[in-house]
């Protein structure tokens, strides 16, 4: 018989720590120890329901990610507690479940329950999703039936309604601005139920810019908390935005 779910009445954030624990780490210099945010101790609190990760390509963040997934006991590739719906052997190498091993966590309490969601592995886990419903229930494919971006939505609003952990890699990266817009009231609506813990890595301004998200930029520094304004995405579109013909000149030319 299946465990029936069992809702915790305490708020979020639920992780509330994650460190570094030296003594696991058998060879520094190996990937991916040798990210720069890794080296001299790294921790990361969580004081805010909603934790929003900014930074260049190359600075670690699907990594640092994909490490707090596995610590949280979902698979390093995409998916939730349980779920191995990738095919490992044909994916890319993924170093979370390395970092995993090192690290250390502080729960009050520890939540068993939300999703992972990487951009990459998406239509592997909707295609395992949509079989497994095929096959128990005679449920025709939903997820895949829909454009991709509809589809992300359409998987957010399914997986996103109940207590939980719930960490996103880049989930824009099939979202308009307008779809971004609906992911923003998602993010509202599971905020407002106080009980999910949102960890967001991100390039949207768009999504940055939730009123009530603890925004953080990662670089070979480590992390630091950041305004909207201050981050080199929000930048860099202010200035395209003010003169798009000059900003692609300039760009284009220098």
């Amino acid at each position: 018989m299946a465990k029936r779910f069992r809702p915790i009445n305490l708020p979020a954030p639920y992780l509330r720590r994650v460190w570094l624990d030296d003594a696991r780490v058998a060879d520094p210099e190996a990937y991916p120890f040798c990210l720069p945010f890794l080296r001299d101790g790294f921790e990361l609190g969580f004081d805010a329901a909603i934790t929003i990760i900014v930074g260049e390509n190359g600075t670690g963040k699907s990594t640092l990610l994909e490490g707090i997934a596995a610590l949280a006991g979902y698979d390093e590739a995409g998916g939730g507690k349980g779920y191995r719906p990738v095919d490992h052997s044909q994916a890319l190498e993924k170093m979370g479940g390395q970092l995993a091993k090192a690290l250390r966590a502080s729960w009050l309490p520890k939540i068993t329950t939300g999703w992972f969601f990487r951009a990459e592995s998406f239509f592997s886990v909707a295609r395992y999703l949509d079989l497994a419903a095929y096959e128990s229930d005679g449920i025709p494919p939903d997820f895949l039936s829909h454009s991709h971006g509809e589809g992300f939505l359409r998987f957010f609003e399914e997986r996103c309604q109940r207590q939980g952990i719930f960490i996103f890699d880049e989930p824009e990266s099939a979202l308009s601005p307008s779809r971004q817009i609906e992911f923003l009231k998602l993010l509202r609506r599971m905020d407002q139920a106080g009980n999910c813990q949102v960890i967001m890595a991100t390039h949207s301004p768009m999504l940055m810019a939730y009123p009530h998200a603890r925004l953080l930029r990662l670089s070979k520094y480590g992390l630091e908390p950041v305004t909207l304004e201050l981050t080199d995405h929000f930048r860099v579109l202010r200035e395209f935005c003010a003169d798009p013909a000059q900003f692609v000149d300039t760009v284009l030319n220098e």
